[in-house]
């Protein structure tokens, strides 16, 4: 699948890496709901992370479509929860 980090570019990450991703997501939406701004963070920093590590970046110059768009780094919780559908960032 191929994910882009806004602000950041474009990765290609294994679909074997989804459950990973997948667990992050899940912990990201319920701190969100939770309210609580300190595990948002954290969280997001370890999903932005596992993506980095996991995934090959692209070239600059390459057009392909993202399945996956994550917040930067600094994205606030309220601009990520406009970002968010009932699914979280990645559809389950």
């Amino acid at each position: 699948m191929i994910v882009r980090i806004m602000g950041e570019g474009q990765l290609k990450v294994a679909d074997g890496h989804f459950a990973e991703l997948n667990k992050l997501d899940d912990e990201l939406l319920a701190e969100m709901e939770s309210g609580d701004e300190e595990g948002f963070r954290r969280t997001l920093g370890a999903l932005l992370d596992a993506v980095r590590r996991l995934g090959k970046p692209l070239p600059d110059d390459a057009l392909e479509p993202s399945e996956l768009i994550l917040p930067a780094d600094d994205a606030s919780l309220d601009e990520v929860k406009e970002m968010l559908s009932d699914d979280g960032l990645i559809p389950g």
